[in-house]
């Protein structure tokens, strides 16, 4: 009789202790971070406690087991941006001394160092969708930042599922550039090394950069810029010179891609930048159809030019609205580009710049694609491949993720921005399985079909049509001073028109108008050749032949 009281006594214990659910051992690693009462903020850091329960591979991790993969002292705030809104919460770590000070420890047989990310998987509801695609990323030869899956308690409360990752910042086992200290100003030194990123504006580098002089293909609105957020050295580190030198070669750099030559093996956009770097992020990006490529969480990096020089696109980072998760711009759809998220979404805050859209004028940049596609699915990208580590890592959650769910009650309800809401883990894991599947399908089938961006064959100079052939929507840029005297008819091959329709207005010089397919009831038309008209007036300036999905 006593020992049953004594049981029903630990079991009431656990749940109150461990957030209402029932917690006490774990095949992954545990973490437990004590605040002392202190409340997280979204900055600064907050001092804690954090000990890590890791017995190795196969063996259980028992709450309390001693801590002895790391027992120290950390700072802790809030992460993200969007994800704050959350109940489930993302952290940012930095480890530090008795003293108080940042110090460097590897964790979790992870390389040494003192900053880390505790990404709380929420609205993303298979768990995986950033562990799956760093794995990825790495596949392809790149740093993209080491994971470990594991369970978390912060002041006795159980917060689920949580993916331990790398920061984002300069190392020698990291992003692998030089140290530039504020003494270097001039010659070699001032070269290198630097990061800079396309992100919105949150942190302590809030406003800190530079404004392209190029806007994003598809503005309409005068405050969509591209802007530059020096990300390394910090902004209150960076000093004045270091700050020309990377907005003048990343200017030189535009300036470049956007002259006539830019093609030139020598003196093109190529003498800057390390294209192979670029391709495989696009690559990445397109694979998982991120919603965010391109123009958010997006880092290039630049070393000495005694190390090489050139700029480089990466690490990948922030995945959790990709894969199909996201409902919105075209997230879920299996079909069509994330290059081409200007066309389906102009109104959005933040655009993709104009590279992507000049690379694909770029022959040798889209047969470079081509072969790199058709190298990755014969082995690293192979749909089994991609399969069957999933598969693997969902076998490791089996568990935990139930825990997570009792914790987390989401499962069969809708969580911005889900496109998809399964009613068990089982569903949602198999909608990620298949969306993967269908999407590595259509890449297949249409990336031997891209072709580079051309001028039309007849009509002014700089008119523009991209993409083309098109899935969603189809731009047409003329560079011409008609204004609002321009207009497109679209008719199909027998000779009928099918829609027309009037610029709104001339910006720079150039007049863009958008076709999205449809007919003038509003009607999606089939797949085919249309034929596209342009006018000035009455006057017939261009056409050609576009092709429809």
């Amino acid at each position: 009789m006593i020992k049953w009281w004594i049981s029903i006594v630990i079991f009431i214990f656990t749940l109150n202790v461990y957030g209402q659910v029932s917690f006490e051992s774990s095949n992954l690693p545990i973490i437990i971070i004590d605040t002392h009462g202190a409340s997280i903020p979204d900055e600064p850091k907050v001092d804690a406690d954090m000990g890590i329960i890791d017995n190795g591979p196969g063996q259980r991790n028992n709450v309390n087991d001693p801590f002895h993969d790391f027992n120290g002292k950390i700072g802790i705030e809030l992460r993200g941006s969007s994800s704050q809104s959350f109940d489930k919460k993302s952290y940012s770590i930095e480890l530090r001394d008795l003293q108080g000070n940042d110090t460097s420890i590897s964790v979790l047989g992870m390389p040494k160092e003192s900053d880390w990310v505790l990404h709380g998987p929420y609205s993303d509801k298979s768990l995986i969708r950033n562990f799956l695609t760093f794995k990825l990323g790495r596949d392809l030869g790149w740093y993209a930042s080491r994971t470990r899956l594991c369970e978390l308690m912060i002041n006795n409360d159980y917060k689920g599922l949580y993916v331990f990752m790398e920061k984002v910042k300069r190392d020698n086992k990291r992003i692998d550039i030089s140290k530039l200290k504020d003494d270097e100003i001039s010659g070699d030194d001032l070269t290198g090394g630097y990061i800079v990123k396309l992100d919105k504006f949150d942190g302590g580098n809030s406003g800190a950069g530079w404004e392209s002089p190029y806007p994003p293909p598809g503005k309409t609105k005068p405050e969509q810029v591209i802007f530059f957020q020096f990300d390394y050295p910090k902004a209150d580190k960076i000093v004045g010179q270091q700050k020309q030198y990377i907005e003048k070669f990343i200017t030189d750099f535009e300036e470049t891609l956007m002259s006539p030559n830019f093609r030139d093996e020598r003196t093109g956009y190529r003498a800057f930048i390390d294209d192979n770097s670029f391709i495989d992020y696009a690559i990445i990006n397109e694979l998982t159809r991120n919603i965010d490529a391109y123009r958010l969480s997006t880092f290039l990096h630049k070393d000495k030019d005694s190390k090489d020089g050139k700029m480089y696109i990466g690490p990948i980072w922030d995945y959790n609205l990709a894969l199909g998760n996201a409902n919105y711009c075209h997230g879920s759809h299996i079909e069509g580009w994330a290059w081409d998220f200007n066309n389906v979404c102009p109104d959005d805050f933040w655009l993709i710049p104009f590279w992507w859209e000049r690379f694909r004028q770029d022959a040798q940049f889209i047969q470079k694609f081509k072969t790199r596609w058709v190298q990755l699915r014969q082995d690293q990208y192979s749909t089994d491949n991609i399969m069957h580590y999933i598969d693997s890592i969902v076998l490791v959650l089996d568990e935990a993720q139930q825990r997570n769910f009792q914790r987390w009650d989401v499962l069969g309800k809708y969580i911005w921005p889900n496109n998809y809401v399964g009613n068990t883990y089982a569903e949602e894991v198999n909608y990620f399985k298949t969306w993967i599947t269908d999407r590595l399908t259509w890449l297949d089938v249409n990336i031997p079909k891209l072709e580079i961006i051309t001028a039309l064959n007849e009509s002014v100079e700089g008119t523009v049509i991209y993409p083309n052939p098109f899935d969603q929507s189809v731009r047409v840029r003329v560079q011409s001073t008609g204004g609002d005297n321009i207009s497109i008819k679209i008719r199909d091959l027998m000779g009928r028109e099918v829609i027309t329709f009037k610029a709104m207005g001339a910006r720079d010089g150039k007049t863009e108008l958008f076709w999205n397919g449809k007919n003038a009831s509003g009607q999606d038309m089939a797949g085919g050749i249309y034929l596209i008209h342009i006018f000035e007036g009455e006057k017939l300036i261009g056409k050609e032949k576009i092709i429809k999905y």
